[in-house]
């Protein structure tokens, strides 16, 4: 059972319970959009987050390669390090253009979100 105030002791408050009501319901509709395109932004630092961390892991992973080619227990040939370095900056290469396509997708999905939630 809801339990409603008694305002007709106030004639005043009766009278302005409609306005009340509309200004109200204005209020919690105008917070809505700001809420969605916030929670829009956030996504969208989250995938940057998570695509810069993906570069990190590369560059890691690159790292590692390079230094157990160099700490080896058999000695490789000038040729085989060339190799394996040109390997190593062509993977470092690929992930940082992955990283660029993806870092100019971002803008076009934050204002496709933006959008969707407006």
């Amino acid at each position: 059972m809801t339990k409603q105030k008694d305002t007709t002791a106030n004639p005043a408050l009766t009278a302005a319970a409609p306005m009340m009501e509309w200004w109200q319901s204005q209020f919690t509709q105008g917070t809505t959009p700001m809420t969605r395109m916030q929670l829009a932004w956030m996504q969208s630092m989250a995938d940057t987050m998570q695509f810069e961390a993906q570069f990190l892991r590369a560059l890691a992973e690159s790292g590692q390669k390079m230094a157990e080619s160099l700490s080896g227990d058999t000695p490789q040939t000038p040729a085989e390090m060339q190799e394996r370095y040109q390997q190593l900056v062509s993977d470092l290469t690929e992930a940082q253009m992955e990283r660029m396509k993806k870092a100019t997708e971002l803008s076009n999905d934050f204002r496709r979100r933006v959008w969707e939630e407006v």
